[in-house]
């Protein structure tokens, strides 16, 4: 093959093909749109012309109109073929991806020889690369066609691509001679690659798309500027007639440039032109921030789905569960804290987390610092091959987690109850244990095939669980505090406990909620008798039982009364220190440990002559295990805390009807009334004085006409519960914006005895109006719409509205009264005492609590003391979101204890009840009430003085008043509301849970208790003394054997 020197001037002929085109084409584009212009404004110019114009003017548009019908036709079926919406259009885009490939690598072919030269038409590589670029030229005629914005498509950098490489090529045909010039710009074609794949379905996912991405504009800067460099070196500068110019091969650039990107320089390449040193000036510059950028992250990409993209290998004997959802590093964080301190010994369980981005290198810390038993894989729950790869056919339960700080809570809600429908979808029999924000997405859950609750499946509702505590509070003032303190499984704490205060808030932290089956013993039993025994005899507190009539009738009592006996396999639900001491509820037996006082010593005996008693029918009998039913029959729900209208004697139902004076639901679960107009709810400063509040609940609410949506319904609900009577209902008053409680109206509209007052809880005057210096709780609550990011200032109106509230301070004489829960004995009459208004407050963030009250830091002194300890906490004055992330590991060791916890704080559901609220998302009434004596005869919650016959002695026990009140009023004992020590002007209260049997009761101690329907539950157990003596319940107790009532 001929080689000859270059030509300067046929040199630039070859240049100015391309800038002839390149401005020729562009000249004609503006001389268009120009003509155009000036077309359109003498079209309008002679329409709006009158006269001998007329004819024409309603001619231009007409003839226009016959052309368009064509033209886009086919300009449509262009843009869809470029676009690759159909096959040709990409195969097109295939074929010239693969030509420019093509193109490229004659060009590396050409590139072998160091020096740019004219080669003779006997080079083969020439008549090749000319017919690539006839297509080229095809596809780009293509191209402007379909461009709607021709000036646009003039400058893309697929056209510039083709101005300066395929006019070259052409002039190398007709002159016989061969020019290497622009061609590795070819090379930018790789930037197509992405898109091509995505066609192809090579890649999918997203860190697949991001990694060609990535991959593309390095390998595409690599060898367009290597080709630069090869370009400018080789034939020098043109203003010194290149005469400096150095022998260099293309891959003697790619080396120059791969150095000069990654930094290391080693100088033994280097330029020598002036262009290629002004290039590499920029050059160094551009590399570096794309290396030090795309480099990282590209072995971030390739690394990570390596590292988990694996699948999980399941090791033979070891449980494990997978958890899924909102993974990010505050809620494993909290996740593992919660799940890992109530674990009461080895760790037996490992955590599988399936999160759908990768984790952040903070998350990656805290895996790696749980290795032992954590793993991470990167999927979706919503993808069946993910679910393969965490076996989740094997899992021993799947968790999701929810985000509580979501700005949308529906999106929220819906994506995880999508999970659940793909986990019970593939994998029917894996327990499901989900947490949502909104009370009313349970509804979509019960309809998801093969969910089962006696599987385990279990929803955790944040609104329905956290306005249930507070409502709750409203009634029992420190009830949050004593339920969190059972519920919540913890490590034991081994600091040393000093002083009154700390030591009494420590009493009772070692005690929680257990389950376990009751002995065979106590059939045919009454619960008030078993409840007696158990603590008596075998030192427990039996709480509630499960209620058990039929396959679907199951419902959890809490102190049942003693028409309800027991059978086999009746659960129990007790307050203990371990496992080992329920378990004697288990083993006892009438004819071995009868004669035994110390309860250690019951245990499993072995004696052949057992008192057998008559076991339920075999239509009613239930298997021992609720976790392993058959797959023919699905619970979708469970009632909690309501009673069989059969198990309801005729002197209780009696007395149910006594109290139905006011109208009730259609469930029987609430108390009812005709939808109350908004305008006829609005409290007014003129109608306060005429009817003034006492006694009252007022609720301040921080929203507006676009925040989030509390539910307030959810905190009406179990205020309105009619296990309370009428007169025990106390009147709520909501304080906020008008246009928000406007959208709250509509769901709590049926619920008597409910107020608005449009206000804010930062007014004084506002609080004044409501009369909130006589009220019986003040309830500060806000909505989920996050106003800023920073957690310290999520809670900045709570924090300000209840500094404010505890400003409005009073001494008990000019008050109206102590609360009736307080009680007045002669030791506190004496003593001169200020009242602060009773305030619960809701904190997004727990930390906040030291805004509050600044005795936090100051009584902290106890190393890794939790924030619950504090006495902010035992007084009722924050809530936190923080107990409800602890009850998902609580769940997943034993659902049976969520139940509980709903059936105490919701004060009872149903299956009918979910049903309703599912289809017409509001309460309807029912004027017929007789029918409905069952739903009110279930207990409630109570925080009662002791009487004086009670406390008959200054050394009398918490083990003597139990029995007592259990014997003579039916009244459980789970608790203690004690006086902190002195001085005590506010008269806080600390909270002691299931105090020992010997624990020396005081006259100003306060019980928390189960009362029962027929019992006030704020009354002074001495008004009931005089018709409640034991030998009334005696046969009170008889009476209802007589009667034969189905039992447990």
């Amino acid at each position: 093959m001929n080689r000859i020197q270059c030509v300067k001037s046929v040199q630039v002929a070859f240049i100015l093909s391309s800038l002839s085109i390149f401005l020729g084409g562009l000249f004609l584009i503006l001389a268009a749109r120009i003509a155009r212009y000036a077309y359109r404004v003498v079209s309008k110019c002679v329409r709006s012309t009158k006269g001998r114009y007329t004819p024409q003017a309603q001619w231009l548009p007409k003839t226009r109109q016959t052309s368009v019908r064509w033209d886009g036709a086919f300009l449509e079926s262009v843009e869809m073929m470029l676009s690759a919406q159909t096959y040709m259009g990409r195969v097109l885009m295939i074929l010239v991806f693969l030509l420019s490939i093509g193109s490229l690598i004659i060009y590396f072919i050409n590139c072998v020889f160091p020096v740019e030269h004219y080669e003779t038409f006997t080079d083969e590589t020439l008549s090749v690369d000319m017919g690539f670029n006839v297509f080229f030229l095809f596809y780009f005629g293509l191209r402007f066609v379909a461009a709607g914005n021709k000036l646009r498509f003039w400058f893309e950098l697929n056209s510039i691509v083709d101005f300066f490489t395929i006019p070259p090529v052409c002039v190398s045909f007709y002159l016989k001679k061969y020019w290497l010039g622009l061609r590795f710009l070819r090379a930018l074609r790789l930037l197509e690659l992405p898109k091509i794949f995505q066609f192809l379905k090579i890649t999918r996912t997203s860190n697949s798309i991001k990694l060609t991405r990535l991959l593309a504009v390095v390998l595409t800067t690599w060898l367009t500027a290597a080709g630069f460099i090869h370009l400018v070196e080789n034939t020098g500068d043109p203003w010194l007639d290149h005469q400096n110019t150095q022998s260099l091969s293309y891959f003697d650039c790619l080396y120059l440039i791969m150095v000069t990107m990654s930094t290391v320089g080693f100088g033994d390449v280097v330029t020598k032109t002036c262009l290629g040193r002004i290039f590499m000036i920029f050059f160094i510059i551009f590399g570096l921030v794309l290396f030090a950028n795309f480099i990282p992250e590209i072995v971030d990409i390739v690394g990570g789905n390596q590292q988990y993209k694996d699948s999980y290998e399941v090791v033979r004997g070891r449980k494990f569960i997978v958890v899924c959802g909102d993974i990010t590093l505050d809620s494993v964080t909290a996740f593992l804290t919660n799940f890992l301190a109530q674990d009461t010994g080895d760790i037996c369980t490992e955590i599988v987390f399936l999160g759908e981005t990768l984790p952040s290198l903070e998350l990656e810390t805290v895996f790696k610092c749980y290795s032992a038993y954590t793993t991470f894989l990167h999927g979706s729950v919503l993808n069946d091959e993910d679910l393969k790869r965490v076996k989740m056919g094997s899992a021993d339960a799947c968790l999701i987690l929810a985000d509580t700080c979501s700005s949308d809570a529906y999106i929220e809600d819906t994506s995880n109850i999508m999970r659940v429908l793909s986990v019970k979808n593939h994998y029917p029999k894996t327990r499901v244990i989900i947490q949502i924000i909104q009370s009313h997405n349970k509804a979509y859950l019960s309809k998801i095939p093969h969910w089962d609750w006696r599987r385990g499946d279990s929803i955790i509702c944040f609104a329905e669980l956290k306005l249930g505590f507070i409502a709750q509070s409203c009634l029992v003032p420190g009830l949050s505090t004593l339920l969190r303190s059972l519920f919540i499984r913890k490590k034991s704490s081994k600091e040393k406990r000093k002083g009154v205060r700390r030591r009494n808030a420590f009493e009772g932290k070692d005690y929680k909620l257990l389950t376990h089956w009751l002995s065979n013993d106590f059939v045919d039993m009454t619960f008030p008798e078993v409840c007696r025994l158990c603590f008596v005899k075998l030192d427990l507190v039996l709480l509630a039982v499960e209620f058990r009539s039929g396959i679907h009738g199951n419902s959890i009592l809490v102190n049942p009364s003693a028409e309800i006996k027991l059978h086999q396999n009746t659960m129990g639900f007790f307050i203990a220190r371990s496992k080992a001491e329920i378990r004697r509820a288990h083993f006892y037996c009438k004819v071995c440990h009868s004669d035994i006082d110390n309860p250690e010593l019951i245990k499993k005996c072995h004696c052949k002559n057992k008192s057998r008693r008559q076991s339920l029918p075999d239509k009613l009998r239930i298997p021992h295990s609720s976790l392993h039913v058959s797959d023919r029959v699905l619970v979708k729900s469970r009632s909690l805390g309501i009673l069989p209208a059969s198990g309801i004697a005729a002197r209780s139902a009696a007395t149910m009807r006594k109290h139905s004076s006011s109208l009730l639901d259609a469930t029987g679960m609430f108390h009812w009334c005709e939808a109350v107009a908004l305008e006829q709810a609005v409290l007014t400063c003129q109608g306060q004085t005429i009817s003034p509040l006492r006694d009252h609940i007022v609720v301040c609410v921080f929203g507006n006409a676009n925040s989030t949506l509390i539910g307030l319904r959810n905190f009406v609900m179990p205020l309105r519960a009619s296990n309370f009577t009428y007169q025990e209902l106390k009147d709520i008053v909501f304080v906020g914006s008008l246009k928000y409680l406007k959208r709250e109206w509509k769901f709590i509209q049926n619920f008597p005895k409910l107020l608005l007052f449009p206000g804010s809880a930062l007014s004084s005057a506002d609080l004044t109006a409501v009369n909130i210096r006589d009220c019986t709780m003040c309830t500060i609550l806000s909505s989920d719409l996050r106003t800023s990011t920073n957690p310290t200032l999520m809670d900045t109106e709570s924090i300000l509205a209840t500094l404010n509230i505890q400003s409005m301070q009073f001494t008990s004489g000019s008050a109206s009264g102590e609360a009736a829960v307080r009680g007045r004995t002669p030791e506190n009459e004496s003593v001169p005492s200020y009242k602060r208004i009773p305030v619960i407050t809701e904190l997004k963030a727990t930390s906040n609590v030291q805004f509050i009250d600044q005795h936090t830091s100051r009584h902290s002194q106890t190393p890794g003391q939790e924030l619950d300890l504090t006495t902010t906490f035992p007084s009722e004055t924050i809530f936190s979101d923080s107990f409800l992330d602890s009850l998902l590991s609580t769940t997943y060791r034993n659902h049976h204890i969520l139940a509980l916890l709903q059936t105490l704080v919701t004060g009872g559901t149903s299956p009918e009840l979910e049903e309703q609220l599912a289809e017409k998302n509001m309460l309807s009434g029912n004027f017929n009430n007789i029918g409905f004596v069952a739903p009110r005869g279930r207990c409630k919650l109570g925080l009662l003085p002791l009487s004086n016959r009670l406390l008959m002695d200054s050394q009398d026990t918490f083990g003597a008043i139990y029995c007592k009140a259990l014997d003579w009023f039916g009244i459980l004992c789970f608790g203690l509301h004690r006086l902190e020590e002195e001085p005590n002007p506010y008269k806080n209260r600390c909270v002691i849970a299931r105090p020992p049997s010997d624990f020396k009761m005081l006259p100003t101690d306060l019980l928390f208790c189960v009362v029962p329907f027929s019992t006030t539950a704020t009354m002074d157990l001495s008004i009931c003394e005089e018709t409640c003596t034991p030998r009334w319940q005696e046969s009170h107790t008889n009476s209802s054997r007589e009667q034969q009532e189905p039992s447990l």
